[in-house]
Order: C-alpha cells, then sequence, then structure tokens
C-alpha cells in the first residue's frame, strides 16, 4: 500500500483550493446583470454562507462544544470589528470596486479566507487517518469549495468584476488549505485540538455576513417575498448537496 507523502498531501489540499475557481464558471455565459439580479444573487450566496455555518458548526461539534461555541464567539466578535474599522475608510479600492462595494467584498474575501484555514487544517488532520480517508475528506471538500466559490462570484461579479477574476479570487480565498494541510498532517496532535474553535470562527464570522451584509443589501433590491424564498431554495439546494457528496 503506498504510504502518504508531504507531497501528496499539499497536492490533494491544492486541487481542492483550485476546485472554489469553479464556482465563477456559471457567470461565463450570464455577464450582465440588472439591480434586481444583484439582490437575488445576493440572497443566493446568503443562503449559501448560512448553510454552510450551521454544517461548520456542526463538524466542530463532533471535536468539542465548547470549543466550537469559542469559535463561533470570537468569529463573531472578529468580524464585528474588521467591519467598523472598515466602515472608516471609505478609500477603500479592491480592482474596479470602490468604497462600499469594495468594503463588502473584502470582508467576503476574509471570511472565506478563514474558513479554508479550517478546512486546510481538517485535510491535514484526516490524513493522519490514513490515506483512504484523507482522500475521501480532500474530495468532499473540494466539491463542498465548488459553491462557496459560487457565493464569492455571486457577491463580486454582478458588480462589475470579471467572471475570471471573481474564479481567481475564489481560488485566492481557498489557498490556506494547501498551506495549513501540510503542517496539519505533520503535526496533527497539535493541530487538531484547535480545529473546532477554527471551525466555529469561520461559522460566526460567515454567519454575520450573511444576515448584515447580503441580505440586508438584498432586500434593498428586491422584495421580502422574493428573498425569503431565494434564500430557503438555496439553504435547501446547499443542504442536499452537501448530504449527497457524504454518500
Amino acid at each position: 500500500m503506498e504510504s502518504v507523502t508531504v507531497w501528496k498531501v499539499f497536492v490533494y489540499a491544492l486541487f481542492t483550493a483550485i476546485a472554489t475557481g469553479l464556482g465563477a464558471l456559471p457567470f461565463a455565459v450570464f455577464k450582465k446583470f440588472q439591480r434586481k439580479y444583484l439582490g437575488i444573487a445576493n440572497a443566493i450566496a446568503a443562503g449559501l454562507m448560512i448553510t454552510a455555518s450551521f454544517s461548520l458548526i456542526h463538524e466542530g461539534l463532533a471535536y468539542g462544544m465548547l470549543k466550537t461555541v469559542l469559535g463561533v464567539l470570537i468569529g463573531l466578535a472578529f468580524i464585528m470589528l474588521s467591519h467598523r474599522l472598515l466602515h472608516d475608510h471609505d478609500d477603500i479600492h479592491l480592482g474596479i470596486l470602490s468604497g462600499v462595494d469594495a468594503r463588502k467584498v473584502l470582508l467576503i474575501i476574509g471570511v472565506m479566507v478563514a474558513h479554508s484555514f479550517a478546512e486546510g487544517v481538517g485535510v491535514g488532520v484526516s490524513f493522519g487517518g490514513g490515506e483512504k480517508f484523507g482522500t475521501f475528506i480532500s474530495l468532499a471538500i473540494a466539491v463542498h469549495n465548488i459553491p462557496e466559490g459560487l457565493a464569492v462570484s455571486l457577491v463580486m461579479v454582478p458588480r462589475g468584476v470579471h467572471w475570471i477574476w471573481a474564479a481567481l479570487w475564489s481560488i485566492f480565498t481557498s489557498l490556506p488549505q494547501p498551506l495549513m494541510a501540510v503542517p496539519s498532517y505533520l503535526f496533527v496532535e497539535i493541530f487538531k485540538p484547535f480545529l473546532p474553535v477554527g471551525l466555529g470562527f469561520a461559522a460566526g464570522a460567515m454567519l454575520w455576513i450573511a444576515f448584515s451584509e447580503l441580505l440586508s443589501d438584498a432586500l434593498e433590491d428586491v422584495s421580502s417575498q422574493i428573498v425569503a424564498t431565494t434564500i430557503t431554495l438555496s439553504v435547501v439546494a446547499m443542504t442536499i448537496f452537501q448530504v449527497l457528496i457524504k454518500h
């Protein structure tokens, strides 16, 4: 049986990061957006992030309830502080984006990067349980990363960012996965206790972003009935998707 190597762990984790960019592919076809479609896009992104957040909390609870809850509280405090600091700067620029749009996208990117640190640790820890288990977890995370890339793209493309750049930014948000997978595999006993804190941190930050930023923006562009329907369908679709990749 072929043994697990550091190189193999890195390649699998890098594959999970690249898969995130696939979420931008639908926008290679749908390139123009009216204002109401921006609202629907924000609602879809909110639904995807809410579902992903509860999935992270559920995963973290398997490692420890108190550490997961602590992570959620730290993530909540972190994103609130970050939002307040960014709110004081209206001269923020990110490519063609500036002001409020740039600040919003930066928050999304920051949250997804933090989320990826926890997933990278998860990949490394899983390979500590053997190559077969590590491969399964890596593939599951890679597939799971596609709708996460879609969530990032749903925030960027309707605001004028080209879909290729959205794909690259999506991949960027997942680069911590290969960076964290190798040390987590080499020092699995050190990193494992921090995994539920990291998962909770990402969940807390993502939930705040979904409700405070994406949901409020969606309600400015479309009716509450459309927002509620869109989020409900997004949550159901994402939940079914997560169940299918686990079987």
